[in-house]
């Protein structure tokens, strides 16, 4: 068990969360006998590396309940299936499908992939998929389920009852146009099974009954048994007062639709959750990923190139800063990763309450020692031309002598990540500097250089006759142009690995010959 005063202590922000939770919904905790997170999710497009960083950061919540409480935890994932499709993704087939079926409830949207009843439930199977292969702890709740089995019925009685207090809620917040048509409640037309925006005509609460005019025509529905869905911000507070959540967290861009929310849940007469708003994820140009457009790194992508945990340990990392998702990041996170399993070995408790690893790993850190980083892997798949993880693995092995893989699982996998990375991205983008004479003369007085060397000597000593060389040879001062001529010749980048450490794992003669060959 870790230590109480290390845990009044700690600034970790999953700690942070969890203490506030405890504090702001202790009354409610305390009677129910559980704690209640939510994290919301619209099938209207494929699931987005979005979804998941909302999902692992509230296991990382989770993970520092468990340390600070004994009541279980439980973590519901609710898709808003019954909700129209309002436009067509521009990420998936068959577009003239889902453009004749606009309005309808994701749910009784055919599938465009042909795999399942609907849209909606395609996309709902890809999120419990997703989530279930990174092992989260989830209870699935889908909207459609939930309105249609009667479950949501009293509480949605409840918001009839308040019909009048909610329009004074959310009418100031709309334009006029928009005041004179709006209705908390969306009825589903019984001809076309349209999710349908009308304005209210009059409500019969004695019989849980709604008139609409629908375009002159009167609609007489019921609000039970999903023949009518929720507003969007009236459906998140009635969420929260029927499935007595205690936490969820949301994008920036929702905290408007949260104030006026908290208001809602507080009108229907219990408190809102505690709530935590973090910034959006950004695509290479800045702009907001999005499920329609599928912009941005996919999970799959990502998945593809690096492991699960890289991934949970970039979505813990600053949640309140906007993030940009895009391949090139990824060989930053492993490293990042890999150096936070290195810390972790010399820290003490309160220090490793900090380290991104532990609540990556639910506080189980690996003890695995790092052999090199990703980014020096990625250089030797360029200069090794290793094109399979048998042969890279060899080319390890032949300077890390005594080394087997089962001692190095998490370096195993990225010896096979590092040559799928470098030949999808790196090796596209590759411009390799042709030197002019003057540089090849200073590259070949490198090479002089290491006819003085052996693969003996210590990386730092090898770094330090590379400096010289490059003062001696005109680049006295700025050496950071000597280093980005290497590696602009070497590499094919301004940027490239320590070159003592390349040095002395990938060979003295072989670096010789990759730099000879350069210079021909």
């Amino acid at each position: 068990m870790i230590k109480k005063e290390n845990l009044d202590k700690t600034s970790a922000w999953p700690f942070v969360e969890a203490k506030k939770l405890l504090r702001e919904r202790k009354s409610f905790i305390e009677k129910k006998g559980k704690i209640t997170l939510q994290t919301g999710y619209g099938p209207s497009g494929l699931p987005h590396i979005g979804t998941f960083g909302e999902v692992a950061r509230t296991s990382m919540m989770v993970n520092a309940l468990n340390q600070l409480t004994d009541f279980p935890t439980e973590i519901i994932t609710f898709s808003d299936d019954l909700d129209g499709l309002r436009k067509v993704p521009d990420n998936i087939p068959q577009k003239k499908l889902l453009e004749k079926n606009l309005y309808k409830p994701l749910t009784q949207v055919p599938d465009p992939f042909g795999k399942f009843k609907s849209f909606g439930e395609h996309n709902n199977e890809m999120l419990k998929n997703f989530l279930d292969s990174f092992n989260f702890k989830y209870i699935f709740k889908s909207s459609t389920f939930l309105y249609k089995s009667g479950f949501f019925n009293s509480t949605l009685q409840t918001i009839l009852e308040n019909y009048e207090g909610i329009m004074n809620i959310i009418l100031p917040t709309l334009g006029k146009e928009r005041q004179k048509t709006y209705s908390p409640f969306l009825p589903i037309c019984p001809n076309t099974g349209n999710v349908l925006e009308i304005p209210v005509k009059k409500i019969d609460q004695k019989n849980s009954k709604i008139i609409f005019d629908n375009r002159g025509t009167e609609l007489e529905i019921s609000i039970f048994d999903g023949n009518c869905k929720l507003q969007w911000k009236v459906d998140w507070a009635m969420r929260w007062y029927a499935l007595d959540v205690d936490f969820e967290m949301y994008g920036k861009d929702l905290i408007e639709s949260a104030i006026l929310s908290t208001k809602i849940i507080k009108l229907l007469g219990k408190l809102n959750p505690s709530g935590f708003a973090y910034e959006l994820f950004l695509d290479e140009k800045g702009e907001k990923i999005s499920k329609s457009k599928g912009n941005g790194i996919t999970i799959d992508q990502w998945l593809e190139y690096a492991s699960p945990e890289s991934l949970s340990l970039y979505m813990y990392q600053n949640p309140k800063r906007a993030k940009k998702l895009y391949k090139e990041i990824v060989p930053k996170a492993v490293d990042e990763y890999l150096d936070f399993i290195e810390k972790a070995k010399t820290q003490n408790e309160l220090q490793l309450l900090m380290n991104p690893v532990w609540h990556v790993h639910n506080s189980k850190v690996p003890k695995e020692n790092l052999i090199m980083s990703f980014s020096m892997l990625l250089n030797l798949v360029e200069t090794s031309n290793a094109d399979n993880k048998e042969l890279l693995w060899k080319f390890v092995k032949k300077y890390k002598t005594n080394i087997l893989e089962k001692d190095y699982p998490i370096f195993n996998k990225l010896v096979g990540y590092a040559i799928k990375y470098f030949n999808d991205v790196i090796k596209l983008k590759k411009k390799y500097k042709k030197p002019n004479n003057n540089e090849k003369l200073v590259l070949a007085a490198l090479v002089r250089t290491l006819d003085k060397c052996n693969d003996q000597m210590s990386p730092e000593d090898i770094q330090t006759l590379i400096y010289s060389t490059g003062k001696e040879n005109g680049y006295s001062d700025n050496l950071r142009d000597w280093f980005k001529l290497i590696y602009e010749v070497v590499f094919g980048d301004e940027n490239g690995p320590r070159m003592g450490f390349f040095i002395s794992f990938f060979g003295v003669k072989e670096t010789k010959d990759l730099i000879l060959n350069k210079i021909k």
